[in-house]
């Protein structure tokens, strides 16, 4: 199966910052969707409210709430929109910059009225589709869960089928568990991209073993960068998740610690399993290099072989060139067959010995 050429991304510019004061709200993504669209779902173990909200619904939900509230915030273009929310919940300036700026490395943060996270989704349709990444922020108050992305789609339908269908207990728990069950996607997700990945690694380790050519060359360094960048996003990752056992401990409840010690332990799979990949990323561009040198060295046999041959064609036919005027054979009247018989059954004897010494 042929690896597509892609043309490599370019890199996205973010806004100008320099000089702004801390807090500042200046979005530096790029606008995804035309207008913020705002999805609420309420729920305990006997009802359920999903809805589209506006803005000014939203004192009027959280009055009416069932136990949990889940509020998903598609698209942060408009920062006035987000500064309203900062407001009405009580945000920091600062977890408002970081929402805003998509850049953000992932990290978590514990403020006296919440839990801040942000962090990367991915996805990854097939090997040779490129990685798509999206910043997602949370922020958990209790039992009021919000959650920031740049645009509508994310990997959190199953979730949402467990909530609406009642599968499972999450019904049953509070809010940090609808946390956990977020988070949980987001990591489930990371091991379907490096599927894929694996996958790509696996189709350039036989194009460079068959077919190492330039255009495969490019492709190579198409995946390191794109493994750089995978690296980048998912290292950050183990301090993110192991920090609600280690700072958040007193806003996480004990029902849900066993579950986020284990995500922890998926972070851990993924960095090793990422780890794996870059190294077989090397080692795929060594073998390149190697399947290069091999095919060089061939086609350098071939011609020195050839050369090799043509020497003594070579020497004969210049000692018969030589203008002297008496020269043996030189008037013979088979002279010229028998000259192209030696030169004939020299080129023979040389080939076969070639053979024996399997160098062809």
């Amino acid at each position: 199966m042929k690896v597509p050429t892609n043309k490599p991304k370019k890199k996205k510019k973010g806004k100008f910052r320099i000089g702004l004061a801390p807090g500042a709200l200046v979005f530096t993504g790029d606008q995804k969707i035309e207008t913020v669209d705002i999805s609420i779902l309420s729920y305990d173990e006997e009802a359920l409210i999903e809805e589209k909200a506006t803005l000014d619904q939203l004192p009027e939900i959280l009055k009416a709430k069932k136990k949990v509230l889940w509020i998903d915030i598609d698209g942060l273009h408009e920062v006035a929109i987000l500064e309203k929310v900062g407001a009405m919940f009580g945000l920091h300036k600062l977890t408002l910059e970081d929402i805003l700026n998509v850049d953000q490395r992932p990290k978590m943060e514990v403020f006296d009225d919440y839990i801040f996270a942000v962090l990367k989704m991915i996805k990854s349709h097939s090997p040779e589709s490129e990685i798509e990444e999206e910043q997602i922020s949370f922020i958990l108050m209790d039992d009021v869960l919000i959650t920031f992305q740049e645009k509508k789609g994310d990997v959190f339908n199953y979730v949402r089928e467990r909530i609406v269908e009642f599968k499972g207990n999450i019904r049953k728990r509070s809010g940090d568990y609808l946390l956990y069950a977020l988070l949980d996607a987001v990591i489930d997700n990371y091991f379907l991209v490096l599927e894929n990945v694996g996958e790509k690694i696996d189709l350039l380790e036989a194009r460079a073993l068959n077919d190492p050519d330039t255009d495969t060359l490019n492709q190579l360094y198409r995946q390191r960068r794109e493994m750089a960048e995978l690296r980048r996003t998912v290292y950050p990752l183990r301090e993110v998740i192991g920090g609600f056992d280690k700072y958040a401990e007193h806003k996480i409840s004990p029902e849900t610690k066993p579950f986020m010690r284990d995500l922890y332990e998926n972070t851990i799979q993924v960095i090793e399993t990422l780890e794996v990949f870059r190294d077989m990323s090397s080692g795929v561009l060594d073998l390149y290099m190697n399947s290069l040198s091999n095919k060089m060295n061939n086609v350098m046999k071939v011609l020195t072989i050839i050369s090799t041959i043509f020497i003594p064609l070579s020497f004969v036919a210049g000692v018969y060139g030589m203008n002297f005027e008496h020269m043996p054979e030189l008037h013979w009247r088979y002279g010229y067959f028998y000259v192209l018989a030696g030169m004939a059954t020299a080129t023979i004897g040389m080939l076969f010995y070639f053979r024996w010494k399997k160098w062809i």
